[in-house]
């Protein structure tokens, strides 16, 4: 849990970064710091910020698709065949409807490799008291795509998000179907970046993001434990 008191929101669009890897079991602080939304940890370490953002770098939206190419997309999600990350709150399969989001993006048919996508209806237990899905969990909803975007794309996991800016245009009512929609930019070393986009049913723009994704480098050796050696 993050222990925060009243701050104002960021409107328009905005820029989170992750600095750490996000701590378990701990108490995290939540601030605004300089005009920035600040999560830090034990002794004051610096988790993650959000501040306002121009949004330059947001990307131009493609063209939407049906709801109908949406659900046969999601039917193509690697998750579903693969164990990827089956308790996470956005992409996990072993969520329910109510615990997580359960945005399952696959490869769209008839489009360039990387292009995902997935039908995604908000349930009421993250909408606010007018109905409409909480912001926080549309960026969430947001979030997981782009990783499969590059998924797809290069056929490999293992990818942190870094940063990720996001412009929500309008939040979807509780029960409203919509569209998710993920696609590679490009890469330039460690470093992925990734567009995701949602749309009502009708095709409307309801939320873009430009993302970064650092691709974990490989594992160090597990250290063996030393041996006696007997003597002769």
């Amino acid at each position: 849990m993050c222990a925060a008191s009243s701050r104002p929101p960021i409107e328009g669009p905005a820029t989170a970064v992750l600095r750490a890897p996000v701590p378990l079991d701990i108490g995290l602080d939540l601030a605004v710091q300089d005009g920035a939304v600040v999560i830090t940890g034990e002794g004051g370490a610096l988790i993650g910020q959000g501040r306002a953002s121009e949004g330059a770098e947001l990307p131009e939206a493609p063209a939407p698709i049906s709801l109908d190419e949406a659900r046969a997309a999601g039917a193509r999600h690697i998750g579903l065949s693969q164990r990827v990350h089956p308790i996470c709150f956005t992409c996990g399969t072993e969520r329910g409807a109510g615990d997580g989001l359960r945005v399952l993006a696959g490869p769209v048919e008839d489009r360039e490799a990387g292009v995902v996508a997935d039908a995604w209806t908000p349930h009421e237990a993250f909408a606010d008291a007018d109905g409409l899905t909480r912001l926080e969990v549309v960026w969430a909803a947001l979030d997981c795509p782009g990783y499969f975007a590059w998924v797809e794309k290069e056929g490999r996991h293992g990818a942190l998000l870094g940063t990720m800016t996001a412009e929500v245009l309008r939040r979807p009512a509780a029960g409203e179907p919509c569209v998710v929609l993920a696609w590679p930019i490009a890469r330039e070393g460690r470093k992925e970046t990734a567009g995701v986009a949602l749309y009502s049913a009708s095709g409307e723009l309801m939320a873009r993001a430009h993302q970064v994704w650092i691709v974990m480098g490989p594992r160090p050796p597990i250290a063996q434990p030393a041996t006696e050696t007997a003597s002769a």
